[in-house]
């Protein structure tokens, strides 16, 4: 079942000036219900301006989104309800934390739908727990968090709101590595949990090979390629050409590969360690 798909999306900002450029152009593509996908391309590929789409933070000047089936733009009044079903956390989300507590920061957006202070209560701590704050943290300011936690509590935010489809932008930007495999691992875990659809932005090609079912590649405004990890990354000499590169646990089973053919071209440091042993057993056996 499809959960988003894009139809010719064309975008261009400035239209009929001096200052006219064309971001996104004839992009189309789909992406199902529970699946973990990934958008890469170099700065100013497009692939900011695509993910505001997704959920009518920007109007296409020609093509279509469809939720479930719907354009999104088809009734105008119903926009705030895509926006609580397509929930997009921008680079830094903890930039936005207010609240005096990370109870009230992570209750804001279900309070002001109106609900019910037990729903409320449950969907925070659902939201939490997803990302693996514990209650015992509820009544603390979000500002006293390690960088990773605020950002984890910034998700819980969106995550509160109970959306289909999480648009994640740079999840891990600015932060030191046990930070950025923190949070990474959470979205890893409520992606499991909770079965929603993902869609991650990211730079790291070591994140989104292990992270993603499918990568789509934009440049210059374009769907260059799109496939699985595997299918993405053995096109290495197409990624350099937009200014990207495989991932390094690739480059180095690249390397192995032209000297022993026998030995396969890997693209996560989890099949790279499975490969391994399995090699090293059936040499030992």
């Amino acid at each position: 079942m499809t959960a988003i798909e894009i139809q010719n999306l064309t975008h261009t900002y400035s239209p009929g000036t001096a200052f006219e450029k064309i971001a996104i152009d004839a992009v189309s593509l789909q992406i199902d219900r529970g699946e973990m996908v990934a958008i890469i391309g170099h700065t100013g590929s497009g692939k900011s301006t695509l993910i505001q789409h997704l959920n009518g933070l920007l109007k296409p000047t020609s093509g279509q989104v469809l939720l479930n089936g719907q354009d999104i733009h088809a009734d105008k009044t119903k926009l705030k309800s895509v926006r609580q079903r397509v929930g997009l956390v921008f680079q830094y989300p903890e930039h936005q934390l207010f609240e005096s507590t990370i109870y009230k920061d992570v209750s804001f957006g279900p309070t002001r739908m109106g609900l019910p202070e037990s729903e409320i209560a449950e969907r925070v701590k659902t939201a939490l727990d997803s990302v693996g704050i514990s209650e015992s943290l509820y009544e603390k300011s979000p500002f006293e968090l390690s960088g990773g936690q605020k950002r984890r509590v910034a998700i819980a935010g969106v995550l509160a709101m109970r959306p289909e489809v999480l648009v994640l932008d740079e999840p891990a930007a600015g932060l030191d590595p046990g930070g950025k495999d923190e949070i990474l691992a959470q979205v890893k875990h409520m992606h499991t949990t909770l079965g929603i659809t993902v869609i991650l932005v990211s730079h790291s090609m070591d994140d989104v090979a292990r992270l993603s079912h499918r990568i789509f590649v934009m440049n210059k405004g374009k769907l260059m390629c799109e496939g699985s990890p595997a299918h993405v990354f053995s096109q290495g000499d197409m990624l350099k050409s937009v200014g990207l590169d495989v991932p390094q646990i690739s480059q180095v089973f690249i390397a192995l590969h032209k000297k022993n053919p026998l030995i396969p071209i890997l693209f996560s440091v989890e099949d790279a360690a499975r490969t391994l042993t399995a090699l090293y057993k059936g040499r030992n056996s």
